[in-house]
């Protein structure tokens, strides 16, 4: 028998696997697949709670003390659940319906715990807006001198908006009669890993690959102001290759980064690298450890200080590298997000029902510069020069593969 943790990293990549190939109904079946595990693994450590009455439970689960309308929120949510009505939707009409901002705020902040990536890049809780305005050039804005057509043709294209409402992450809870019985608090924490998961997730891949279209930009993705956009879709960024992470590579890199949209020179103070784990143990991991004189190994060694994220959306053989600042990402519940919802789409047992759950957001790299896509497929270890000492004043040096 496979353990439990076996089983939810294997829904975890049946989810991701089916989020890379944007088939909705695939996507869908995934995500509440999941949802059943995380479930199954609730309910059991609500019973082992409810004979142990060990709080190390409730801290592993993130069961967490409720606001009073949060606990009111759950409580109407559980009534809405065991209604037996003629047209189960009706129970959900309304806009009480919808989260409570406090459970968003904690959803998000659980995001950026569990999901690097996302607690690198600029992402904010946008709430309840659906437009968000943005420096695209990221240039000075307050211009020294006469007023003039000069600094009106400055300030042109500087400000930008991003448009938060058109694109929406759905997440699919199944919610069966004994969740309930566990309570708000328990239900709480059931609710807010399944949305951390799908969110996090969907947002990840979007941040990295998406393509413009009903979801985010990606980092992959030319977004200059010439890059021909089909449909609504970027295309991909040409990479560059390399083939070391020796200074002059590394600078190379940098030099394109610090060059701003409108040919300004910008502070790099630390480089985002991602690359998904494979690449990663096959081609970074090798090309930044090295071992010391004194017999120790350290990693992630780059010739400029750098923060290296693994995220399995960068495609095999490829690295991303950047500015995180410079990749916006707006998430809320907009409008009338974040209400819950009926679906009929799933049911995997009597008692069971399925429901989905809607945020709003958008995101995109400000300018095309702030990232660069490596192509690592020829990446090899750098050899590196230890110095050992010096016999007869003439120092000594031995020569190891990073």
């Amino acid at each position: 028998m496979k353990s439990k943790d076996v089983v939810s990293q294997e829904l975890k990549t049946k989810f991701e696997d089916a989020l890379k190939s944007e088939d909705p109904s695939a996507i869908t079946q995934a995500l509440t697949e999941f949802a059943v595990g995380i479930q199954e693994d609730m309910l059991n450590d609500f019973k082992s709670f409810q004979q142990t009455q060990d709080t190390s439970i409730l801290a592993q689960r993130g069961v967490r003390q409720l606001t009073e309308k949060e606990t009111k929120f759950y409580q109407r949510l559980a009534k809405a659940v065991r209604a037996e009505t003629a047209d189960v939707r009706q129970a959900f009409e309304g806009e009480e319906n919808a989260f409570p901002q406090t459970v968003i705020d904690s959803v998000l902040s659980d995001i950026k715990t569990q999901f690097p990536l996302l607690e690198a890049i600029n992402m904010q809780n946008t709430a309840t807006l659906t437009k968000f305005i943005v420096n695209k050039k990221g240039i000075q804005l307050a211009v020294w001198g006469p007023l003039g057509s000069a600094i009106t043709k400055e300030l042109d294209g500087a400000i930008g908006k991003i448009d938060l409402g058109t694109n929406k992450l759905t997440a699919y809870m199944v919610i069966s009669k004994d969740m309930l019985d566990a309570g708000p608090a328990w239900m709480d924490a059931y609710v807010r890993a399944v949305l951390v998961e799908a969110n996090g997730a969907g947002l990840c891949q979007g941040i990295v690959a998406g393509t413009g279209k009903d979801q985010p930009i990606g980092m992959l993705k030319n977004v200059a102001d010439d890059a021909p956009v089909v449909d609504g879709v970027y295309p991909d960024k040409e990479a560059v290759v390399i083939t070391d992470l020796l200074p002059k590579t590394i600078g190379g890199i940098a030099k394109t980064i610090a060059t701003g949209p409108n040919g300004r020179s910008r502070a790099v103070q630390q480089l985002l690298v991602v690359v998904n784990s494979k690449e990663y143990f096959d081609k970074i991991m090798p090309a930044t450890t090295f071992l010391t004189p004194n017999g120790t190994y350290v990693n992630n060694v780059l010739p400029y200080p750098s923060k290296i994220v693994q995220d399995e959306n960068v495609p095999d053989g490829k690295a991303i590298f950047g500015l995180a600042a410079r990749y916006f990402m707006g998430v809320g519940k907009g409008g009338s997000g974040g209400r819950i919802e009926y679906s009929d789409e799933f049911r995997f047992l009597d008692d069971e029902r399925t429901y989905l759950t809607k945020l709003y957001g958008n995101g995109r790299p400000l300018d095309n510069n702030a990232f660069v896509v490596a192509d690592i497929s020829g990446l090899t270890p750098t050899n590196l020069k230890v110095n050992v000492g010096t016999v007869d004043g003439v120092v000594k040096t031995k020569e190891q593969a990073s």
